[in-house]
């Protein structure tokens, strides 16, 4: 007896822990209720926070409201060195206009230049003063950004036509797409209204924030607007292709070899500042995985405010209040004393999202924890809004988290919450949350969203118009996902094409 005793006691050390009790993490689960999330959007999203801009005082405060409640939740902190946070750099900077200038030339001699001061508008992007020379590349017409070359705009000064009062519900994922596919610049080619353009040129030189460091998330090229009208006056065979790209009934990528675009912008830097991410973990029971993580992510910033309109404050309560919400309810479910699954839980809220996915891209690069070591990100972004019984989970097809999720509803029917695909494809929303940044470094990611509504970027995405019943009942199955992924002792594995695209950059973007 004493010999059998010895061996089994050494065969339970030999074998993962065994899961916890149905019990106790349904029990866990209930912590996630629907007054607790609503309370919570009252504190993220109220008019003190200032719509939580990056960087922004009221930025400043809600990470120390996060980190606070993840204390409380029992997690630890994993930012730097020991801190609940990760700041990242950021640069104050101011465009000179002066010296500044667009400029085309042709290989039979022609040559557009488009002065910054009179004819060409900085919009943004870029770490610093530019100086930049490449082959011209036209794209147009309506476009898929998942089906974009990325052959065809790297190295490239990627030129299009738009009006900038009228955009394409897709643009921000096409430029990203052409952006990540190392394109050197995106010209936009605009109609001649003077009076918008005159707008745009007095806002150029104002004081703007960048990363600091060229490239921390890709997609640091400059955007800079052009009037039609001034490079017709310089070239009128251009006035034909300028139809021609607005007039494609489908994508129209043309390569121009005979043209070279050169973008020179000047500026001064006025300071440096910085940003929060909030980072925390909680240590899982089993020694052989604890040093393995699953990762929930969402964004703590918003727009901030909005000079002029009645109501100026970005509230910002679905976008990402939901979201950051979302991190301290699962914090406190994960804490609870019998539901700490056999690995890690990660949680990671960023800034800086609104403005280019800044606070990702920067934990990603330059992650606290081996970035190799990240099982899974499961994001978490507008998730407070439209439908009771459904939620849009985006980037399932591309590893098995979709499955396991899938599995995962169905063990709970309770929850009344139904895992759908993509259900707007067209707007390239896999592109536009933080979770793709963790994607481009292999790790395998679900982003939960309900998708836009008529408030999405205005004051009116108040508190109030949260449906905090629906959100508790999605926050607990991803409670229950979590759960799944951190004690199997299998990682979740990517389909091997979409790992080639997104990761390693072959093929379609």
């Amino acid at each position: 007896m004493r010999l059998a005793s010895c061996a089994a006691l050494l065969l339970l050390g030999t074998v993962p822990l065994a899961a916890q009790s149905s019990k106790d993490v349904a029990k866990a689960a209930a912590t996630i209720t629907q007054a607790d999330v609503q309370r919570r959007i009252n504190i993220i999203a109220d008019d003190s926070m200032m719509g939580r801009d990056t960087p922004s005082p009221g930025l400043e405060m809600t990470a120390a409201y996060v980190a606070d409640q993840l204390k409380k939740a029992g997690f630890k902190p994993a930012g730097d060195s020991g801190t609940w946070f990760q700041r990242f750099p950021l640069v104050r900077r101011q465009m000179v206009a002066n010296g500044s200038q667009l400029t085309f030339t042709g290989a039979d001699g022609t040559r557009i230049v488009l002065p910054f001061a009179t004819s060409a508008a900085f919009l943004g992007r870029g770490s610093g003063a530019v100086d930049l020379t490449g082959e011209v590349v036209l794209l147009a017409g309506p476009l898929d950004p998942a089906a974009l070359q990325p052959t065809d705009f790297k190295d490239r000064v990627v030129v299009m036509t738009l009006d900038l009062d009228h955009l394409p519900t897709n643009i921000d994922a096409v430029a990203g797409a052409v952006l990540q596919a190392g394109a050197l610049a995106i010209v936009v080619v605009t109609p001649s209204d003077s009076t918008a353009f005159a707008a745009r040129l007095a806002r150029q030189s104002r004081p703007r924030v960048s990363l600091a460091g060229a490239g921390e998330g890709g997609g640091d090229a400059p955007v800079v607007e052009a009037r039609e009208s001034d490079i017709v006056a310089q070239a009128p065979q251009a006035a034909q292709t300028f139809e021609q790209m607005r007039s494609a009934a489908g994508p129209f990528v043309q390569v121009l070899p005979d043209w070279q675009g050169a973008v020179v912008v000047r500026d001064t830097v006025l300071g440096e500042t910085s940003a929060p991410n909030v980072v925390a973990v909680l240590e899982g029971r089993d020694k052989s995985l604890r040093g393995s993580y699953v990762v929930y992510s969402a964004h703590m910033d918003h727009l901030g405010i909005s000079p002029g309109l009645p109501d100026s404050i970005n509230n910002g309560a679905d976008d990402d209040g939901s979201g950051t919400v979302g991190l301290m309810e699962l914090a406190e479910a994960f804490g609870q004393k019998k539901a700490r699954p056999m690995r890690s839980i990660l949680i990671v809220g960023v800034s800086g999202e609104e403005k280019g996915l800044w606070g990702s891209a920067w934990f990603t690069a330059h992650p606290t924890v081996p970035i190799d070591s990240l099982v899974a990100d499961l994001n978490i972004d507008m998730i407070g809004r439209n439908w009771k019984d459904t939620i849009a989970v985006i980037g399932r097809e591309h590893s098995n988290l979709g499955a396991i999720l899938d599995s995962v509803a169905a063990e709970h029917p309770q929850l009344d919450m139904t895992p759908v695909a993509d259900m707007w494809p067209e707007e390239g929303l896999y592109f536009r949350s933080d979770h793709y940044n963790f994607a481009r470094k292999g790790v395998p990611i679900l982003f939960f969203t309900s998708g836009l509504h008529p408030d999405y970027h205005r004051p009116s995405d108040s508190p109030d118009k949260i449906d905090s019943e629906k959100e508790a009942r999605l926050l607990q199955l991803l409670f229950y996902l979590g759960e799944d992924v951190a004690n199997s002792a299998t990682r979740p594995q990517w389909n091997p094409d979409s790992y080639n695209k997104i990761v390693k950059g072959e093929g379609a973007n």
